[in-house]
């Protein structure tokens, strides 16, 4: 019985389709098929599998800004055939300012195999695939596999492989299809109106709604698309591309309309868009549930609220401003009737502020807009008027100008009515300067909290805001706290001087913020603008001095009103702050002047004793195309080459090369991007990180060029 069994098992295994997988290096590529056999003039579905390596990805049939879509080429018998690709659904892959079309994981790419009909009943079929995949993580690889698959010629439809088969027909149930969606679009300026209709979109949810083109060509695939519903279907507004720039536009816009979970293939012909697809407005964004969030209720989210609030107090971005208060009070270490009434202000300012920040952030998720916590410092402008709020306050405690009616009232705020308007907006300030800031337990409540009803919401923000006023409100109320505080003498003097530094750390720290929002072209800009607000607080300084001393000094408060009022226009009103990524970072663009790359032009150079870049890249590799966009093509290289008398030679790797293969081998890479800097008295070459800005690419050809 045993011996039967054993060969019956080797029947079986024989009789099925069978592959070998391949790893191609980062990734494992197979042939697989969905039944154990095919008999004569039948079809079955087989796949490509590729199980790629965590961190890299391939690429849809539309890469998207840069890449190049996974291809396979068949060699077989006489009168097989096997279709394209069935392409799922991708997902997006954002790098830098492009984004991409592609897969991550393990990826099956369906296609229909079709048999002869005289194909022998009895005979193992063996068919053969050569396989060509761009893997890209930081850089890009083509890798290549030579696949087989043995398919058994059965005389009736084989069964089902138990393990392929449920999944190839998983994946072709949810790959994008027809489904009876009409689609026009229209041509509005920069954009274009693509409008879809049909049953299978009324009342579906289109929250996540995104529309991926067939052609490379169509859209510009890194910008937003704007969501507009209607009774009958929506309407997309994305940005025109390349292909709709020339005088004889695309009569055709195709593509997939991707839901939340279900996929439609969809073509658009040019023609007015119909009322049905609009009028409802944007969907409403959908409650996002934190991990660990789901299981809280009121009572415990107020309560981790409440906690986090407290812990928020030590967060390094509050400092600052929680140190300012801290002089305030020991200024009112004897007069614990002023503390209290400066302790209350300044909670009062904390929860004002809380449930204002907690009531806007409420309506514009409300609104459809995905914002989070600490939302305000996400808006460039934001970040540019508090920097110079911060430093405001800096100069204030450095003695430059005075806010308030006394010279000794530390921390006395914006008004001299017993400081209390000072308190207030302190505790204002520092709710503003603590949104970035997420100290333990206020996840799981502020992600329960944003799930809820408005007032459950409120309720969870007022907590947190009880929690972040508590410590500085008990010591103002507690005499035993209070009265621990030290006397005020000449030491509080020095100490407020010595608080203005951390308001300068906190300017630089928004800076930076601001650096990375928008780019370097930021720093001249928001620098000139502090220099500016500097100035006008010191002639307002001059102008308090004039006045104690009893003479006229309204035009120079004047002149300090129109400085400051300049700085902050020019800072962080207008003109408005682009984001990174929608015009590269900020960077200014500039032509950038290149040369093809061969060793022959390499070496000619290198004997003229000139300073050479070279560039290996290529056409589909999304870091070259990002490098290229905000560092290479900018005026800061150009003029960086101009000044060395470099060249700038361009190793196109897009289609293969040997050599260039070759030679990326020889510097250790297997793939693109490398960045080579050869100096003008020889030896071996710099080479450049994967990731370049302007100046890291300037300072390496200024050095290059350098004797010795």
């Amino acid at each position: 019985m045993r011996y039967l069994l054993s060969a019956l098992l080797a029947l079986v295994v024989s009789s099925a389709a069978s592959a070998q997988p391949v790893n191609t290096g980062h990734l494992t590529a197979e042939l697989v098929a969905s039944a154990q056999g095919v008999a004569p003039g039948q079809t079955i579905q087989i796949a490509l599998r590729q199980d790629i390596q965590k961190g890299w990805h391939t690429y849809w049939r539309n890469p998207g800004d840069s890449g190049e879509a996974t291809r396979i080429k068949w060699t077989m018998p006489a009168g097989w055939s096997a279709s394209d690709f069935t392409w799922p659904t991708p997902h997006r892959l954002p790098v830098g300012p492009l984004v991409n079309y592609g897969y991550e994981g393990e990826q099956l790419l369906p296609m229909t195999l079709t048999a002869p009909a005289d194909a022998r009943p009895g005979q193992t079929v063996t068919l053969k695939a050569a396989a060509a995949f761009l893997v890209c993580a930081d850089i890009c690889i083509p890798e290549d596999a030579l696949l087989t698959l043995s398919v058994p010629v059965t005389a009736a439809a084989a069964p089902a492989d138990p393990r392929w088969g449920p999944r190839i027909a998983e994946t072709l149930a949810r790959a994008p299809k027809p489904a009876g969606l009409a689609g026009a679009f229209e041509r509005q300026g920069e954009v274009l109106k693509l409008a879809v209709t049909g049953a299978a979109l009324k009342g579906a949810d289109l929250a996540g709604a995104y529309f991926y083109p067939f052609s490379g060509a169509a859209i510009d695939h890194a910008k937003p698309q704007a969501i507009e519903r209607g009774p009958e279907g929506l309407t997309l507004t994305l940005t025109a591309g390349y292909g709709f720039q020339g005088a004889e536009p695309p009569k055709e816009l195709a593509g997939v309309l991707a839901l939340d979970g279900k996929a439609y293939e969809v073509s658009a012909t040019p023609g007015a868009l119909p009322p049905v697809a609009s009028g409802l407005g944007p969907p409403p964004v959908k409650p996002i549930t934190p991990a660990g969030s789901a299981d809280l209720g009121l009572a415990s989210a107020a309560l981790f609220a409440m906690i986090g609030g407290l812990i928020l107090n030590l967060m390094p971005c509050v400092f600052p401003v929680l140190a300012m208060k801290a002089a305030s009070l020991a200024g009112h270490g004897e007069d614990a009737a002023g503390a209290r009434r400066q302790g209350l202000a300044f909670g009062i300012g904390v929860l004002v502020t809380f449930l204002s920040l907690a009531g806007l952030l409420i309506a514009l998720r409300a609104a459809g807009d995905a914002v989070g916590w600490g939302f305000q410092l996400q808006d460039p402008p934001v970040v540019a008027g508090l920097a110079l709020l911060m430093l405001a306050v800096g100069l204030n405690l450095s003695g430059v100008f005075e806010v308030g009616a006394s010279l000794q009232g530390v921390g006395s705020g914006l008004a001299s009515r017993g400081g209390l308007a000072g308190s207030f907006f302190t505790g204002v300030l520092a709710v503003v300067v603590a949104a970035p800031c997420t100290a333990p337990f206020m996840g799981p409540a502020l992600g329960w909290a944003l799930t809820q009803p408005p007032v459950a919401a409120l309720l969870v923000f007022l907590a947190l805001g009880i929690g972040f006023a508590a410590p500085f409100v008990a010591v103002a109320f507690v005499p035993g706290l209070l009265a621990r505080l030290p006397r005020p003498g000449a030491w509080m003097d020095v100490f407020r001087k010595a608080l203005a530094f951390p308001m300068y750390g906190a300017v630089a720290w928004l800076i930076w913020v601001l650096t990375v929002q928008v780019g370097p072209d930021a720093v001249p800009r928001i620098l000139a603008a502090a220099i500016l607000l500097a100035f006008g607080a010191w002639i307002y300084g001059l102008s308090q001095r004039r006045t104690a001393e009893g003479r006229a000094a309204m035009p120079m408060m004047a002149t300090a009103g129109v400085l400051a009022s300049l700085a902050l226009v020019g800072g962080a009103v207008w003109p408005a702050y682009t984001l990174a990524g929608d015009s590269a970072a900020g960077v200014e663009a500039a032509s950038l002047t290149h040369e093809d790359y061969s060793p022959a032009r390499l070496a000619a150079l290198r004997v003229e004793g000139r300073t050479v870049l070279v560039n290996y890249t290529a056409a589909w590799c999304v870091s070259c195309q990002v490098n290229d966009r905000v560092a290479l093509s900018t005026r800061t290289v150009s003029e960086a080459l101009t000044r060395n008398n470099a060249v700038y030679l361009k190793a196109d790797w897009t289609k293969r090369d040997p050599g260039i293969a070759a030679e990326l081998a020889g510097f250790g890479r297997a793939g693109v991007p490398l960045y080579l800097v050869y100096g003008a008295g020889g030896g071996e070459p710099a080479i450049l990180p994967a990731i370049l800005t302007p100046g890291l690419v300037a300072k390496a050809l200024d050095t290059a060029a350098r004797p010795g």
